[in-house]
């Protein structure tokens, strides 16, 4: 399929998934503005900056007058930037609003206006809840359990009402990522796994039984990359569980040791909270012919090559691995104060 896109605007694009995709747009010929904030690390593109395809622009997604000057020129908007997490958005509730809903329909708005004819939203596969059905499709009701999940879920209404020729909206409901990033994040379940075992040669495991549905990040971005390509009249207006592989977490965990060693210990430890999230993805095989080829075990062998590699230094004390732990400090405050569009500034690659 040709492209039909020349320049993409990214939210989000400096963060776990965006770094990876960034680089993989601009080798597929596309153009790339990145809007984030680089609250967790100061330049994880730094091996994509001097492309003269790429403008990085640190601003903020509430700062409108900066989405009516930056967007324009662009065709298509993949929309990944967020305060990601349910700790790191009950931390400020409020705050975790205004990031997650309250702008989101100037950024649509400013973007049908201004002629993007594609729209890409990453909802989230925890609008569903918790299922007893065995295959969570997306034709069930959406139940979210945290205002995270809300808010994700009354976004998806605010796109799909926004729609109108010419103007593509296209949603997805990813599982959880994993896999090696430039701008890791070692607060999600196989990282955190894979980070405990090589570090301390112990994985502790609360409870076990519990399922999460998962995606390696290679897929993820894969899928972004395949969003710009398919014709309009196969997406529009349409929603898709973007996942792979459901395992319960003492299944991760043994998959973690049987790379990293027998001398490494699971541990597990007894809990209350023994909620489950599985996702089915067959409508994505089904309609479009997307089905992932990174399996959990891949994610886990490229995390061990690159803590031996040494690309994934200090990863039990860098707070910037681990977004909660982040949004606990100053960069809160930061938050909670919007940047003018006065502060935007042009990233190059430092010497």
């Amino acid at each position: 399929m040709s492209k039909k896109f020349k320049q993409v605007f990214v939210t989000g694009g400096a963060g776990y998934v965006g770094s990876v995709l960034v680089p993989k747009l601009l080798a597929e010929g596309y153009k790339v503005k990145v809007l984030d904030l680089y609250l967790y690390h100061d330049n994880p593109l730094a091996e994509v900056a001097d492309n003269p395809n790429l403008t990085q622009i640190r601003g903020d997604l509430r700062d409108r007058a900066l989405l009516e000057r930056e967007i324009p020129g662009c065709d298509a908007v993949i929309h990944l930037a967020c305060v990601s997490n349910d700790p790191s958005f009950e931390l400020d509730p409020t705050l975790g609003k205004s990031i997650n809903f309250d702008c989101f329909e100037d950024l649509v708005d400013v973007s049908r206006d201004n002629g993007v004819e594609r729209f890409i939203y990453a909802s989230s596969s925890s609008v569903y809840g918790i299922k007893d059905e065995e295959d969570v499709t997306e034709d069930l009701p959406l139940e979210p359990l945290t205002d995270y999940s809300k808010f994700k879920a009354m976004c998806e209404d605010v796109l799909l009402a926004k729609r109108r020729p010419g103007f593509t909206t296209f949603i997805l409901r990813p599982a959880t990522v994993c896999g090696y990033s430039p701008r890791l994040r070692l607060d999600l379940t196989v990282n955190i796994l894979t980070n405990h075992a090589v570090t301390n040669r112990v994985i502790k495991v609360f409870g076990g039984t519990q399922q999460r549905p998962n995606l390696h990040i290679q897929d993820m971005c894969a899928f972004y990359l395949q969003s710009l390509l398919w014709p309009s009249e196969k997406i529009d207006g349409k929603i898709y569980n973007v996942g792979y592989q459901n395992y319960k977490l003492l299944e991760i965990a043994d998959m973690v040791k049987s790379v990293v060693g027998e001398d490494c210990q699971i541990v597990t430890t007894p809990t209350d909270d023994n909620r489950s999230y599985r996702v089915c993805s067959e409508k994505l095989k089904r309609e479009l012919g997307f089905e992932p080829k990174h399996t959990v075990l891949d994610a886990i062998q490229d995390l061990i090559a690159a803590f031996r590699a040494g690309k994934i230094p200090n990863s039990m004390t860098d707070i910037g691995y681990y977004n909660l732990k982040v949004l606990q400090g100053p960069k809160l405050a930061e938050l909670q104060r919007p940047q003018p569009a006065t502060t935007v500034t042009q990233l190059r690659k430092s010497a």
